[in-house]
């Protein structure tokens, strides 16, 4: 595989569909470079399917675990039409079998092991509940937990696993500001919101929980799926929260810091008084806004994170961490509660996940600077009808940490619609595809990509189809605008 540079080489030609983002075995993002070629992945187009080297890893099976998949419905003569889940350990996988059986009591499901992994198999009939599972929950084996499962990579040291996981966790207490013990790795960003969802069904069993502001899509369908299910509130007014807290008396409140893609963040100094009154813990996603730019953990009781993102920078490795707040009054039970995740960050994973986030304190201001540089350059643009970014947001400003920016990712609407955004995606030189945080950038028509079954429902939120999500990346600034502008150009809309 070639050492494409995706700084100044990326990935945004119709020739490029299907290349990894980044260039790598391991790569968690896939190149979709044309806006057709968006629609024909959504639509399971075979040639465009067909030609995807990697996929986002919760979304599909990476080529090496698809690999050990085959194997394991060979190895265990499963009838015609079964499907076969990896997973990195006992428990998690035992998870999985209890989902597909208590959605599926009838259908045959067993878990068999497959080259040293725990592997999932169920009849045709289970397989659609164990592929949400897969996708929501974030436990599935890595692309290098299946290498070295089928032999094309080694199994590093388990010494030098423990040692990088401690060392990762180190890394996270020196940002959020509280002892090493408070946080648990996992094995992806929603693996970790499940061992949270796990801890508050503990303190509130049979409870659902209340999810306040337009949510990522396995943020909210988690709970739903897994759990004992979840209610949406986009009305983010004290009334309406203290409504829905009163009504619905949840296990939890989910909130994303700030929310994607319209990066906007609900009051969460309000929300956390009025659900702890009532006794309610408070969950929050920090992915986007990160750790370094703003603290959480005085309102919050548990803040999870994809470390997949900027944390980690290079879009190869799948990671996710879960802080316990020092300041929350669940604080003993919740800390508790960490070592029973169903499954750690796998050896490997840690390795790569400690070695990319080495230069996170000084990569991530770069990223900050640079977003903002280009929000502000794309908000007089005539071009542009609105740039959602979190500047604009008097919450995030309200959490943020001295001398901290504002995260890497921005949105934006074009004043011509679907169409201009259609012309612009297809003309912008930079790499396009699913994932944020990567050290270079990274475009995509975010709604299309989370919510296509369910697009008339994202409009009733306000969120439109045709809006373009921006992972900044570390390109020199002035070189990055003359690519948007020369997109721009393409839009077909000039306003007076």
């Amino acid at each position: 595989m070639s050492a494409r540079n995706l700084l100044s080489d990326p990935c945004w030609q119709g020739h490029d569909l299907g290349h990894p983002l980044p260039d790598s075995t391991h790569a968690v993002s896939v190149a979709l470079p044309r806006w057709r070629d968006v629609i024909a992945y959504e639509e399971n187009d075979p040639a465009c399917r067909n030609q995807l080297q990697a996929v986002y890893p919760r979304f599909g099976f990476h080529p090496l675990v698809a690999a050990l998949a085959k194997t394991a419905l060979t190895q265990s003569g499963a009838a015609n039409g079964s499907s076969a889940w990896p997973y990195p350990s006992e428990e998690a996988a035992h998870c999985a079998l209890e989902h597909c059986k208590r959605l599926q009591p009838s259908s045959s499901s067993q878990v068999v092991h497959v080259q040293g992994l725990p592997c999932l198999i169920v009849e045709a009939s289970a397989t659609p509940a164990a592929k949400a599972f897969w996708q929501h929950a974030g436990l599935g084996a890595s692309s290098r937990q299946a290498a070295i499962a089928l032999g094309q990579e080694t199994a590093p040291n388990q010494d030098d696993g423990h040692a990088a996981r401690s060392t990762i966790r180190q890394r996270l207490a020196a940002i959020y500001g509280c002892e090493a013990e408070a946080i648990s790795l996992h094995p992806s960003g929603m693996a970790a919101l499940h061992s949270a969802l796990r801890l508050v069904t503990a303190l509130h069993p049979g409870r659902p929980t209340l999810q306040v502001g337009f949510p990522y899509v396995d943020v909210l369908k988690l709970p739903q799926v897994v759990f004992a299910g979840a209610e949406l509130l986009t009305d983010s007014s004290p009334a309406a929260i203290g409504h829905s807290l009163d009504h619905l008396n949840p296990a939890a409140v989910v909130v994303e810091l700030p929310s994607n893609p319209m990066l906007q963040c609900v009051d969460l100094i309000t929300l956390a008084e009025l659900a702890h009154a009532r006794g309610i813990p408070v969950i929050a996603d920090d992915t986007i806004g990160s750790g370094l730019n703003i603290d959480a953990l005085p309102y919050a009781d548990l803040v999870f994170s994809s470390l997949t993102k900027s944390f980690a920078g290079r879009g190869d490795v799948l990671a996710g961490a879960l802080v316990v707040s020092p300041q929350s009054r669940w604080q003993e039970t919740l800390q508790a509660g960490l070592a029973d995740a169903p499954a750690g960050l796998g050896d490997a994973d840690a390795l790569c996940l400690e070695d990319a986030s080495r230069d996170v304190v000084t990569r991530l201001p770069r990223l900050n600077a640079n977003c903002s540089a280009l929000a502000e350059r794309l908000r007089s643009h005539p071009a542009v009808k609105q740039v959602l970014h979190p500047n604009q947001c008097a919450t995030f400003q309200a959490l943020m940490r001295p001398g901290a920016g504002h995260g890497c990712l921005l949105s934006f609407e074009l004043h011509g619609g679907l169409q201009a955004a259609e012309h612009v995606y297809d003309a912008l030189a930079v790499s396009k595809g699913p994932s944020l945080g990567t050290h270079f950038t990274l475009c995509c028509p975010y709604v299309l990509l989370a919510h296509y079954d369910e697009l008339p429902w994202a409009a009733s939120c306000g969120v439109p189809s045709h809006l373009l999500r921006v992972s900044v990346g570390l390109e020199d600034p002035e070189d990055l605008w003359q690519r948007f502008e020369q997109a721009l150009s393409r839009s077909g809309v000039v306003k007076v």
